[in-house]
């Protein structure tokens, strides 16, 4: 008799649901314990996690990565020890699990409401980023989901170690066995396998490019919320402070710009379009940053910054998300053009204006379409630690169950409860 051999994938999955039925007699005590844990065992094994790393980052050069990914990928002391404190700051947040919403008494005496509880089994698809392995699985812990994770290849190694840490931690914190499941295999099958296991997981979210995220919304048997692909637009309006705008526009372009909230598209007035693109050019190209201008925009780079910029290809440019020292410029008659742009190409994730205006400000939070639109601030605020959510598990650009970043509540849905004292219907 021929047998068949379930996919690791398959078997964790199941694995982590019988976890997940036991999360209800956890104490929020108990998850905030192993949270510390985790924490302290990442800030003592640092050396370990930076070495493991160290190996990855070489092997990953060898094979001809660089730029966005490379930072993605790398860990360093200050990172290692940022990731220590967002778990601490998860620790620290109130927990939603039991939490009563909205308790009413009807006319018949029932009392009606809805009361905070986990999703489930959460599943997560993520390319090399192994913080997401921290950040997921704590998110996960303290909103009391069990949860399986599925890292990229290339830092395979490093989140391995950070998904033992959280293992060992949670179990010594006495939190269900196999509450957090890490797929050692890096076969490509495990993915279609976990898309596959709707009977074990109760939301998948994907973080990492185009391609995955596609491929997880086309194959996905339970329901999905993906975002993270970010065409990001700072729109500087005629009512303007030009200082604040440059200050503003460097902060979202150069910071860090491998990840989904830095800015991809400067759009500029054209009133103001003579005195800020000079600007604008001058204090990006020190910052080593590529200008891909439109017609209106090009003539206005001073000549010694001519050689950073490049007509726009506008059949793909403003589509782009550069995840590097690159930035689309364009020159808008309007705040009616530059909404008009953002509806055409942006993907929904951060938004913002720089204004004085009050009416400029307010037209742009009303009808500009993201899960985050920002009044003179810097897109790369849009994180869930900036928000107060601790960290996130991503950032979500759907309108359904959850919108920007998702953190505890995010993870969490709710569930009717009715007190009667004997009414019949």
């Amino acid at each position: 008799m021929a047998t068949t051999t379930r996919s690791e994938a398959t078997v964790k999955a199941a694995a982590a649901r019988a976890a997940s039925r036991r999360m209800s007699a956890v104490s929020t005590d108990q998850k905030n314990a192993a949270l510390l844990g985790i924490a302290r065992a990442i800030e003592a094994e640092a050396p370990r996690i930076l070495a493991v790393n160290a190996l990855e980052i070489e092997r990953g050069r060898r094979n001809g990565l660089t730029g966005s990914f490379i930072d993605r990928m790398e860990l360093n002391a200050e990172r290692v020890a940022a990731i220590a404190r967002d778990v601490r700051a998860i620790a620290a947040l109130p927990d939603p699990v039991g939490v009563i919403e909205e308790m009413v008494t009807r006319p018949n005496g029932l009392q009606i409401g809805r009361i905070r509880v986990p999703l489930g089994v959460v599943g997560a698809i993520y390319e090399s980023r192994p913080n997401v392995t921290v950040d997921i699985a704590a998110v996960c812990l303290k909103s009391g989901n069990a949860a399986v994770l599925r890292s990229g290849s290339d830092a395979h190694d490093t989140s391995a170690a950070f998904a033992a840490i959280i293992a060992r931690e949670a179990e010594a914190a006495r939190l269900p066995a196999g509450v957090v499941q890490f797929i050692e295999s890096t076969d490509r099958d495990e993915v279609g396998a976990m898309l596959r296991a709707s009977e074990s997981i109760d939301l998948m979210i994907p973080r990492g490019g185009s391609d995955l995220i596609r491929r997880v919304r086309d194959e996905a048997t339970m329901p999905v919320v993906a975002g993270g692909i970010g065409v990001c637009h700072t729109y500087v309006d005629v009512d303007a402070d030009l200082a604040m705008a440059r200050d503003i526009v460097i902060n979202a372009k150069t910071v860090r710009p491998s990840v989904c909230n830095a800015m991809d598209t400067l759009l500029v007035h054209a009133a103001v379009a003579d005195r800020f693109v000079p600007m604008i050019a001058e204090a990006l190209g020190a910052c080593g940053v590529t200008l891909h201008a439109d017609a209106r925009a090009l003539p206005l780079v001073p000549l010694a910054q001519r050689a950073q910029a490049v007509p726009v290809d506008a059949s793909k440019d403003y589509d782009t998300e550069w995840l590097s020292l690159d930035c689309s410029v364009r020159v808008v008659d309007d705040l009616d053009g530059a909404l008009a742009h953002i509806d055409q190409h942006g993907s929904g994730h951060s938004e913002a204006i720089v204004t004085d205006s009050w009416t400029a400000s307010q037209r742009f939070l009303r009808d500009a379409d993201a899960a985050a639109v920002f009044v003179n601030a810097s897109t790369y605020f849009n994180d869930g630690a900036q928000f107060g959510l601790g960290v996130e598990v991503g950032i979500s650009t759907q309108k359904m169950h959850a919108r920007g970043p998702m953190g505890l509540r995010e993870l969490t849905s709710y569930k009717w409860i009715v007190l009667g004292n004997g009414q019949v219907r």
